[in-house]
């Protein structure tokens, strides 16, 4: 994480006799404590109270879709396994315990003022916590990472060179001792990490009453649960500084608004533009600030724009099934374009889910020979769910129970849940960066735009939920001809024929690429396939100048690697290349259309008011 805010305590300039300069005012410092007291007592109160209610329900579960019986399960097995190879057991501790030695030489060698050897282990170029140049130039901070370094890699190494443990319960074994590594590390610890102590020292502690007071404020907004803030939240305002494209909604049913956005030049592509974005985020990643704002650059392009606005929903959407999803989402809107423009075709977007969710409609689309849809794009998303990455470490049949059981409480999956999950992805970055920044440093966030958007979260309802990871991440029936079935109607993707253009994005955590490009050997019609650099959301909002570059081949050979080998890499945003391909399918130009220029009467302005609803609204 970039550096956030700056320090809250910083002690420089005061006089040697300023009275402050020998610590915090003692009655301020009291009444702060107090104040301290108070709230966390009151905190404790109220977790206690709402734990005594969840108890005769099964209580809230594992973090994020986690179920920690089946963690323990998978552990239990590795451990089984590496006992009954005690020698190879032996033989990694043995390379442990040979590891710190040269590590110990290398300290002493520098603690006696000698030229030391090169370090026995360095962090990874792009590894954060240890950017401070303590880490390196203090000999002891650097003994300290240096030692972490060789028991992380250690246990890590450990537990996947076990030898008869299935893949998935490997996966799963290897990705919680990591989220146990990333925890251990020593830039977490007020005591081992030298930016903290100094800031500590500095401030003379203002930075930890400063952290305690964050934290409180955390877990209040999380109601007894930590919800760390990663952005300063009251800096954003939907509508005003961000999802600020102006323009309509002109239609809504109980799951989605429909927005038309206003042109922006005198004439526009005959076609209108569908973006069906994921329903686990919100839409307006595609329409943060008007620099980035996919949206607002599409509708420049000259593209009459429509995007489907999700309903955050609630007990009462409890049972909306993932067919519901399509018949109240991209087919109602596809039925509202054309009132509202007079044309019948569109080209099509579909972001992650979103995609997943296109993908499913084409091919029922196709079997009821409906061609509206002149074209098709996949931002970073999968359809072939074979290699899932590491989401798949929480869909198994024992996990998934616990989740169903979790959801039919309310109906739901609670957003925080989805949050957290998400975010355990990428620990060190979403997670404890922040518990450093806000906790240990004692500084507020920065405002991020981006970071605001990812801590908007949507809850999940429990029918469609339950479907897409059973069918598709647990089953992957989505690629199996007939393996599911959509209003009565048995899909099948090999059939979709319409022009596909696919990106995904080579850092990819959520959607790996080399997963997302075998749909390049799925569909019939015609498919292009770019690659953009950084991740699942930089990587697809990545504006033309932006930092960014992409790589394209007008070939898809059968593997990932293969079409990688071949390809071209261009230093900019593949923005452009999108647009010079579907401009082949946009039928000529017309005149501007405006909200509510055809038969449907807007209904309130963009960005409506389904977008507003938060979570713990």
């Amino acid at each position: 994480m970039s550096e956030t805010g700056t320090g809250p305590g910083a002690a420089g300039g005061k006089a040697p006799g300023d009275a402050s300069a020998c610590g915090p005012d003692p009655a301020e410092l009291a009444r702060q404590m107090t104040e301290i007291a108070e709230r966390s007592q009151r905190l404790v109160a109220d977790f206690l109270a709402r734990q005594s209610g969840d108890a005769g329900q099964g209580g809230s579960g594992g973090p994020g879709m986690a179920n920690p019986t089946a963690i323990g399960a998978a552990f239990f097995e590795m451990t089984a396994r590496m006992m009954s190879d005690p020698a190879r057991l032996a033989q990694a501790q043995m390379s442990l315990w040979n590891d710190y030695l040269r590590l110990w030489q290398h300290t002493a060698q520098r603690f006696l003022g000698a030229a030391a050897e090169p370090r026995v282990i360095d962090a990874a170029p792009d590894d954060r916590r240890f950017r401070n140049e303590a880490w390196s130039e203090n000999t002891l901070f650097d003994f300290i990472k240096q030692s972490y370094l060789l028991t992380a890699r250690w246990m890590q190494g450990a537990v996947r060179d076990v030898e008869g443990v299935d893949e998935r319960t490997a996966r799963k074994v290897d990705f919680y001792t990591r989220q146990f590594v990333d925890a251990l590390a020593p830039s977490n610890f007020v005591m081992t990490n030298p930016e903290v102590l100094r800031a500590t020292i500095d401030s003379r502690g203002e930075n930890l009453l400063n952290g305690l007071k964050n934290l409180l404020d955390d877990l209040e907004r999380g109601k007894g649960q930590l919800t760390i803030s990663m952005t300063d939240m009251a800096a954003f305002k939907i509508g005003d500084n961000v999802a600020a494209s102006p323009g309509k909604v002109v239609y809504q049913d109980d799951l989605m608004q429909l927005i038309q956005y206003a042109p922006t030049t005198a004439t526009v592509k005959r076609r209108p533009l569908l973006i069906i974005p994921p329903w686990i985020n919100k839409f307006y990643i595609l329409d943060l600030r008007p620099r980035n704002s996919f949206i607002r650059w599409a509708v420049d392009e000259g593209h009459t724009v429509f995007v489907i606005s999700w309903a955050n929903p609630d007990e009462l959407l409890a049972a909306k099934s993932f067919e519901d999803y399509m018949r109240e989402g991209p087919l109602a809107a596809l039925d509202a374009i054309e009132q509202a423009t007079g044309e019948r075709a569109a080209n099509v977007i579909g972001y992650c889910l979103g995609g997943t969710l296109l993908a499913s409609t084409l091919a029922y689309l196709t079997a009821k020979r409906d061609t509206r849809v002149k074209s098709a794009t996949y931002l970073v998303t999968m359809v072939d769910f074979k290699e899932a990455g590491e989401l798949s470490v929480f869909i198994d049949e024992e996990q998934l129970q616990s989740l169903e059981q979790r959801m039919s409480k309310k109906g739901y999956l609670e957003a925080r849940d989805m949050h957290t999950t998400f975010n355990m992805l990428r620990a060190n970055d979403l997670i404890w960066s922040f518990v450093v920044n806000n906790y240990l440093l004692g500084k507020s966030p920065f405002p991020f735009d981006l970071l605001y958007w990812n801590a908007d979260s949507t809850r999940m309802p429990a029918a469609m939920h339950s479907f897409y990871l059973r069918k598709m991440y647990q089953e992957n029936l989505l690629v199996k001809p007939g393996g599911i079935t959509l209003g009565g109607v048995p899909i099948d993707l090999r059939k979709i024929k319409v022009p596909t253009f696919m990106l995904s994005t080579r850092e990819d955590h959520i959607a790996p690429w080399r997963s997302t490009y075998a749909a390049t050997q799925l569909y019939s019609g015609p498919v292009k396939f770019v690659l953009s650099a950084s991740g699942h959301i930089a990587g697809v909002v990545n504006p033309p100048g932006g930092k960014y570059g992409h790589w394209e081949n007008d070939n898809n050979p059968p593997t990932p690697e293969e079409w990688l080998a071949g390809a071209t890499q261009t230093a900019d945003s593949w923005w452009p290349v999108w647009e010079r391909w579907v401009a082949r399918y946009a039928g000529g130009e017309v005149p501007a259309r405006q909200p509510g220029d055809g038969k449907l009467t807007p209904i309130e302005d963009a960005p409506g008011s389904y977008v507003k609803v938060r979570a713990e609204d």
